[in-house]
């Protein structure tokens, strides 16, 4: 996966001086959230390094990046909408497949849009969990919110990710990768422990005013 990580940056990096680089990542940002076939990432830290550089205007990049993360994940979102009967019959004519349905719903409620903000840094997984969005019928105006926060937290990240390393990267496009991956899971496991904490937070309180007359001076 390095190696061809490594291919495709020396590529990319041939056009990463040209104004038109600027499309380069909102086509490929889009795309990256139906097939995700190259890291978007990839395009963004690209941009990053160019802007450090001198070479592209730092802004831009972070727009045309988010937008195209954003319109992407809702064109996965209304692929699934779209097919949302066809998947749903499908996979409700077996017990194992009912269940599997019922555990993906289970899983969108229970962690909220925390959820879509945590797979997209995981490539792969955003378009996997956008697209079950639209099968199992998510309210789109949650979705469009969460979705925002998202692509915006992720924009950012990337291309500063690339502006801060900057000739670093240029030269050592492994420590590149190695740093985003990094970076992408710990944010990942952070917010995690963000959900983990308030969801312990809500269980003591309700255990407290079920069970404890001065809740002070009782705990779970």
């Amino acid at each position: 996966m390095l190696e061809f990580a490594n291919q495709a940056f020396d590529w990319l990096k041939d056009f990463s001086s040209s104004p038109w680089f600027y499309a380069i990542i909102f086509v490929i940002a889009l795309l990256d959230s139906v097939l995700p076939i190259v890291p978007s990432e990839t395009l963004v830290i690209i941009g990053g390094v160019s802007a450090g550089l001198g070479e592209l205007w730092l802004p831009l990049v972070i727009i045309c990046g988010v937008t195209g993360a954003f319109i992407g994940d809702n064109l996965s979102y209304l692929i699934g909408r779209e097919a949302s009967d066809w998947v749903m019959r499908r996979q409700t004519r077996t017990e194992k497949g009912a269940k599997r349905m019922a555990k993906v719903v289970e899983q969108v409620h229970e962690r909220g849009g925390l959820l879509l903000v945590t797979a997209r840094f995981i490539p792969g997984g955003r378009t996997a969990l956008t697209l079950s969005c639209g099968v199992t019928r998510q309210p789109r105006r949650w979705f469009v919110g969460w979705v925002a926060v998202a692509t915006v937290i992720w924009g950012n990240y990337a291309a500063l990710l690339g502006f801060i390393g900057g000739k670093s990267f240029e030269e050592n496009h492994t420590l590149a990768f190695i740093i985003a991956f990094v970076t992408a899971f710990s944010i990942t496991a952070l917010i995690e422990l963000i959900r983990w904490a308030l969801k312990r937070a809500r269980y003591r309180q309700t255990w407290r005013s079920k069970h404890c007359r001065v809740p002070t001076q009782c705990s779970p």
